[in-house]
């Protein structure tokens, strides 16, 4: 079965969080490494983490830490899924998320806390603070999934040159959505233009593909050869192409 078709096929019954983790699982083995039991936070840092803040994670974010919760390649190495004692309050929000220069944060509301998968928001970083918490994506669980396939595309290590990026023009935005297969994955909004299109993901065969609001291409594949191919086919001024 090609990549293209094993990735809508895993990703098509995310309907729940445990879909959605069954999905994380099957993706960290067939594009970087199996998921191992140290790879996931430890019981006693969840319940040290509740205890600070006086209030119970949702099920779903403690599955996130249980799981990848260690793992770097897939939850902190572009943006920063906190650390359990690093979970902090904003106001009337549990922030989990950072960006990578803290230019924004993504969190759930603690009205919504007892909701086993709840919504999750996010809001811009400014020097006064006053933007808005925004709808980010209907399920905690499918934020979570989004972070695996960011940080796996985003955080590549150079060497491996698995991974690049660059402006989308009009004729590169054409060429992906002819020619690539659309992720069932719901739209959502890039939070560095969070009026703008929203974000959306594309797979073809050994590739990964995410348009960041008509104005942004990111592709991974899973050997350097895919994404030779790729370039070739679209050419273009990418980032990480060696001269």
């Amino acid at each position: 079965m090609s990549a293209k078709h094993a990735i809508s096929e895993a990703m098509a019954p995310i309907d729940d969080a445990e879909s959605a983790f069954r999905f994380v699982e099957w993706f960290a083995e067939y594009w970087l490494s199996p998921l191992e039991d140290e790879d996931g936070r430890t019981a006693e840092e969840i319940t040290a983490a509740e205890h600070r803040l006086g209030l119970r994670l949702p099920a779903t974010l403690t599955s996130c830490y249980r799981l990848p919760g260690r793992r770097g390649d897939l939850t902190s190495r572009q943006d920063r899924l906190l650390r359990p004692d690093q979970l902090r309050l904003d106001k009337n929000v549990l922030v989990f998320r950072v960006e990578n220069q803290h230019c924004a944060v993504w969190g759930v509301r603690v009205s919504q806390l007892a909701q086993p998968d709840p919504p999750v928001v996010f809001r811009e970083l400014t020097r006064d603070c006053r933007t808005p918490w925004r709808p980010f994506l209907e399920r905690l669980s499918l934020a979570a999934v989004e972070m695996i396939l960011s940080e796996a595309l985003l955080s590549a290590e150079p060497a491996d040159d698995v991974s690049d990026n660059r402006e989308l023009d009009e004729r590169a935005l054409q060429g992906v959505e002819e020619h690539f297969e659309r992720l069932p994955f719901p739209d959502y909004p890039l939070w560095a233009d969070p009026d703008g299109p929203p974000v959306r993901w594309f797979a073809g065969a050994d590739l990964i593909l995410r348009d960041d609001a008509r104005q942004w291409l990111w592709v991974r594949g899973r050997t350097t050869a895919q994404l030779d191919t790729f370039r070739a086919a679209f050419p273009g001024d990418w980032i990480m192409q060696p001269d």
